[in-house]
């Protein structure tokens, strides 16, 4: 049975830029699935076609058990849409921003009034309710453009890079508000380029790029599918660096790095703390004094660069918006 969110065979082209070449994926009910991949992989794209926002050339999509391209309007009901870009109006208040969307939805308005107290309270804006959102900062911009996406309690929330821009104090707040949306059983699905936000949030990552779904799977997973572990020794005195390259090469697995001045020995290992242990004995056994030592497993920064051949970029715009309509507030009021 397909899960909350399902796409199978999206594709969508701007010209000749194909933004999504048959992307599929599922997100069980409850889960969070974080959308990976390097500026102009097809993202935004594959974000705006399961909000109704696009319509794709060719593919199926479902939200919530809901037909995307048949029945737009009852999945615009069933959603939440965060973008990348806060859609608040800055010449309301934090309060009247929150009543106006509850009363789009067709809220009573002492209904909208009750949900825009909880929503303030709930993301810490209580104090800056009656403030003009212009005078906002940027973290309260975004908890309030949060908020505004849940107004009426979603089931599925869809968040498109939500903390870019974000000191890490406001990155950390909003990471507890999702943590705590998905343990009341919202399922959320996550574009970022934070891969330290994927590595805490995603039950599920799934790698994009060129429009391509290249990889699929837990942190776990990609991270024990690209390899990598290597311990990492640094030694105290520079005489001690030949004997430590010697014990490191007969118990690692390629070559081993040096560098002289920091007197860091890298190699490539597997056994993981067991032979941490093994080689820390043997170093000892040697004479060697060693300043540090560690077992660096692979992150998902190494996942990123192994299987798109670059790093993941965080201040650049996504190449595929430039492609787009520009984003319109009214439309994004729409899908929520």
């Amino acid at each position: 049975m397909p899960g909350a969110i399902h796409a199978e065979g999206l594709v969508k082209t701007f010209g000749d830029v194909r933004a999504l070449d048959g992307v599929d994926f599922d997100v069980p009910e409850g889960t969070v699935l974080g959308l990976l991949g390097p500026n102009g992989a097809g993202k935004t794209t594959a974000v705006r076609v399961l909000t109704t926002l696009l319509r794709p050339d060719s593919g199926s999509a479902f939200v919530a058990g809901i037909d995307v391209l048949r029945k737009p309007n009852e999945v615009r009901r069933s959603i939440g849409l965060s973008g990348q870009f806060a859609a608040v109006d800055e010449y309301l208040t934090g309060r009247e921003n929150l009543q106006m969307v509850g009363q789009l939805y067709q809220m009573s308005g002492r209904a909208a009034k009750a949900r825009a107290g909880e929503l303030l309270e709930r993301f810490n804006l209580a104090d800056a309710a009656d403030r003009t959102a212009k005078t906002y900062s940027g973290g309260m911009r975004r908890r309030l453009d949060l908020a505004a996406a849940l107004v009426v309690s979603p089931p599925v929330m869809f968040m498109d890079e939500p903390t870019t821009g974000l000191d890490p104090r406001n990155r950390q707040q909003l990471w507890d508000v999702i943590e705590d949306l998905v343990a009341g059983g919202t399922t959320l699905l996550l574009t970022t380029q934070y891969l330290e936000e994927a590595d805490r949030l995603a039950h599920d990552i799934c790698v994009i790029d060129h429009g391509k779904v290249i990889a699929r799977g837990t942190s776990d997973q990609l991270k024990a599918r690209t390899g990598g572990e290597r311990v990492e020794v640094v030694v105290h005195r520079p005489d001690e660096i030949e004997p430590a390259r010697s014990v490191l090469t007969a118990l690692g697995k390629g070559e081993v790095t040096v560098v002289r001045l920091s007197r860091k020995l890298t190699v490539p290992v597997t056994g993981g703390a067991k032979l941490l242990a093994e080689i820390i004995r043997d170093l000892d056994g040697h004479g060697v004094e060693i300043d540090d030592i560690a077992l660096r497993r692979p992150t998902l920064d190494d996942v990123f660069l192994s299987l798109t051949g670059h790093a993941a970029e965080v201040q650049e715009q996504e190449q595929e918006q430039e492609n787009e309509d520009p984003e319109d507030p009214e439309d994004k009021e729409d899908a929520r």
